[in-house]
């Protein structure tokens, strides 16, 4: 938490309603703009940035829902409420829809208003609270580089310590943007060879013809261009470490030559006859499936076999989605930090968003993401809309695949919200008129026929004809028989 008080901004043409409603946000710890008209909102949201909107829904310039749309389109961070003396079930939601998070019925009740407030302004708090510790437990997470709270990930770090100390040998695998480099980096730098050098070098960016003498090395005049000595990786990296990536592109010329320098330990520069001896662990790294390519005759099954003594597989980030908030906060807190930006977080929408992504290129398309999203965010806070940006669109995907199920229980919570939202109206419209159910639909804006289907369809006939007023239900003609019938 920053102390700083967050920003409210009430929006009506009743000046009784503004002074209230600021009276009241003031003591609950806001700061508070207040605008008389729905353009004048959208005038002053476009220059300043508030964490509440507190709009009515009858205005004569533009009405609350359209302040609430504009409010979604030029700042998804600011929370709204409608205020509404003409509240229907079509208008609340409606209002929810557009992404109100509460309505409060006109003539203000005053302990709600209150209470609203107060809970707005302790989630406003928790909120940066919970941020500031997603990045506290990513630091305290972090495992030479990488992060990952889940079992999964937990794993996988208790393997490499206790593999480091004795692997000579090893094959990391795993889809691209895993991670798979800071595996082989964590190997060397918990080993025995952390002081030594840790040479990389990626086997899909090496001209082929010029492979064999990246890796062993040249003599001059073993071909044209070769004008010095010239020692190759395998003699470089003597004593430490040599990661080779993407191993599954090593041309079938040099798999031969490789498997040889692995048994004993020995290699050759090209033009030399002469053996030179190294002492290298060597860690390679693919996403591809090795054993389909021993298979179609495409690698060969003995550097398979040798390289393979150990394998260190790592899991898709679609399959530990649980380390996405804490990744979103370490690469939040990285980027920031080198932008001199003072970004502290997403939105609770933005990371949904996260949450739900397919994700194909992993670890390294959300940290690509995080960055593009610190860039363009303009506040504290990143938003659906910097992410909608920075995120490729979805892939297709078949209809049972678990990107679908996330979003169809999306769609499902969505639905009861607003379900939810509508029970709750029409409850206290019944309260307020005393269980009247003809005052009662007057005051939502139905006919009373259009009523009853609702209570049918939301299951609230029964809860209404229990605590059904005899006195109360007298006073209108034919609504005492029609509750006695379970109306």
């Amino acid at each position: 938490m920053t102390g700083q008080q967050p920003m409210l901004i009430v929006v009506d043409d009743e000046q009784g309603i503004l002074d209230v409603v600021s009276r009241f946000a003031r003591r609950a710890g806001f700061d508070v703009m207040a605008c008389s008209g729905g353009r004048e909102a959208i005038a002053l949201l476009q220059t300043r940035h508030a964490d509440v909107a507190m709009v009515d829904l009858r205005m004569p310039d533009i009405g609350g829902l359209d302040v609430i749309r504009a409010i979604r389109e030029i700042d998804p961070r600011c929370q709204a409420v409608l205020m509404t003396g003409y509240a229907t079930v079509d208008t609340a939601v409606e209002a929810i829809k557009l992404g109100a998070m509460d309505y409060l019925s006109k003539p203000l009740d005053f302990a709600r208003l209150e209470q609203l407030l107060t809970a707005i302004r302790d989630d406003l708090d928790r909120r940066r609270s919970i941020l500031a510790l997603d990045t506290d437990v990513a630091k305290r997470l972090e495992f030479c580089g990488m992060i990952g709270r889940g079992p999964v990930m937990q794993e996988l770090f208790g393997m490499i310590r206790r593999l480091a100390p004795h692997v000579r040998t090893a094959l990391v695998t795993g889809e691209t943007g895993t991670g798979k480099e800071l595996v082989a980096r964590a190997l060397h730098q918990i080993g025995p060879r952390s002081d030594r050098r840790f040479i990389t070098i990626n086997c899909s960016a090496v001209v082929e013809t010029l492979f064999e003498s990246e890796l062993f090395g040249h003599m001059r005049g073993a071909f044209t261009g070769a004008t010095d000595n010239k020692p190759g990786l395998f003699e470089l990296a003597d004593g430490g470490t040599l990661f080779l990536d993407e191993i599954g592109e090593l041309p079938a010329t040099v798999q031969a030559k490789l498997l040889r320098v692995l048994e004993l330990g020995e290699v050759h520069r090209v033009g030399s006859l002469e053996a030179r001896r190294v002492n290298v662990h060597v860690i390679a790294a693919t996403n591809r499936d090795l054993r389909t390519e021993v298979a179609a005759g495409r690698f060969r099954s003995d550097l398979y076999y040798r390289l393979n003594i150990v394998e260190v597989k790592l899991p898709a980030l679609r399959d530990r989605r649980e380390d996405i908030p804490y990744l979103t906060a370490a690469f939040v807190r990285e980027t920031t930090e080198r932008l001199q930006k003072p970004v502290s977080g997403l939105t609770p929408g933005a990371e949904r968003l996260l949450a739900s992504g397919d994700w194909d290129g992993n670890v390294r398309e959300l940290r690509n993401v995080i960055e593009r999203a610190c860039i363009l965010a303009d506040e504290d806070f990143i938003t659906e809309r910097e992410l909608a940006v920075s995120m490729p669109p979805p892939a297709l995907r078949p209809p049972a695949s678990s990107g679908d199920a996330e979003r169809s229980a999306q769609a499902v919570a969505d639905k009861d919200l607003l379900v939810t939202v509508e029970r709750d109206h029409i409850q206290r419209a019944l309260v307020r008129a005393g269980g009247n159910k003809k005052a009662a639909a007057k005051m939502l804006g139905l006919s009373r026929r259009a009523l009853y289907r609702r209570l049918e369809r939301l299951d609230l006939g029964a809860t209404i004809t229990r605590r059904r007023d005899p006195v109360v239900l007298s006073d209108d003609s034919g609504i005492a028989d029609d509750v006695r019938a379970g109306a």
